[in-house]
């Protein structure tokens, strides 16, 4: 799962840095006033996303089976305790009963 972040993060910055470097030299238009950042930034988001979803296909399906893995250990792990909290219980109602007899 990091392994998928920092590369869909650096893709981000390899897009960020070549919008930059488009708008610097005049290619790409600036943003109006002070917002020329900001413009820079989500334009790189723009185009990071598709390019992101098209080149980790592959890692995007390994780092899901990972997160579906841990969910199906940690469901197990939520049943295995729910049956020893309803084994402790009936023991200890069958105690009572027991005792009450």
């Amino acid at each position: 799962m990091l392994r998928y972040t920092l590369m869909r993060l650096g893709i981000f910055v390899g897009c960020l840095v070549a919008v930059w470097g488009l708008v610097y030299a005049g290619v790409v238009p600036r943003g109006l006033g002070d917002s020329n950042g900001m413009w820079i930034v989500l334009l790189s988001l723009v185009i990071s996303a598709p390019i992101s979803f098209v080149v980790l296909r592959g890692e995007r399906d390994r780092a899901s089976e990972q997160v579906v893995q841990r969910v199906d250990r940690m469901k197990a792990n939520l049943a295995a305790s729910r049956s020893q909290e309803d084994e402790a219980a009936d023991e200890a109602a069958g105690r009572t009963q027991e005792q009450t007899s």
